[in-house]
């Protein structure tokens, strides 16, 4: 009732990090989850094939639930670039629904496991960074692996979501899935095939800034620099 909201609410506002790092605790141990599942596979099965396939569902729902987090930055709880953010969460949202899931045949392809490999990793470093530093009980090596790790794994996980891709072509080329072709009765033409082309030419202007605002943020951090950033 409401008197249980009254007691609350001083805890709340006494400890807000503790809530922020309660939730991104959960995240990290979500990709965790993830992360055992995988090997769990692998070292049963001595093969990546089919590994997607039983994960599909939690990597989907985890993946979905990551929309939250661009609300967050976007209201202001959790002090990150929205765009940042926002571009990150929409092309893996993307990866998985539009590509991985819709395209069975391309499910058990290397370059699958090598981006699913990096956004597992990259995610369990960075929500316990988040974690650890919400709670100012933060280990060296946690902030070391938060800002040297991303120099190997963006370009890998990068080299992963576009071979994707690639592999999916030709299956979306002789399917024509997704598309909706002239003459019809709203007058309106799609090609998914040429919308794929276009989404993997704009990695060449997105990934650099990606990559390079996270250079300058090493820096930051790690050198202690003091970088004014232009206002775009």
């Amino acid at each position: 009732g409401p008197s249980a909201h009254r007691q609350q609410s001083p805890t709340k506002h006494r400890y807000p990090s503790l809530h922020k790092s309660r939730g991104r605790g959960t995240t990290t141990s979500r990709w965790l989850v993830l992360a055992m599942a995988m090997m769990r596979f692998y070292i049963q099965k001595g093969t990546h094939k089919g590994l997607y396939k039983s994960i599909a569902r939690t990597l989907k729902f985890f993946q979905t639930i990551a929309l939250v987090e661009v609300v967050h930055c976007a209201i202001g709880i959790v002090r990150t670039s929205v765009i940042v953010t926002g571009v990150q969460v929409c092309s893996r949202i993307f990866m998985v629904w539009f590509i991985t899931n819709s395209i069975k045949q391309i499910q058990n392809e290397e370059s699958v496991i090598l981006f699913l490999a990096v956004w597992t990793f990259t995610e369990i470093t960075r929500y316990s960074f988040y974690t650890f530093n919400l709670l100012n009980h933060l280990p060296y090596f946690i902030k070391w692996a938060r800002y040297n790790m991303f120099i190997i794994m963006y370009p890998l996980g990068v080299a992963g979501e576009l071979l994707t891709i690639y592999t999916a072509l030709p299956y979306v080329r002789k399917t024509g899935m997704l598309s909706m072709r002239l003459p019809n009765k709203y007058n309106v033409s799609f090609d998914y095939y040429y919308f794929l082309v276009i989404v993997m030419l704009s990695y060449i202007p997105l990934f650099p800034q990606l990559y390079f605002h996270m250079l300058r943020q090493r820096r930051k951090v790690l050198l202690g620099e003091i970088i004014v950033e232009k206002d775009e």
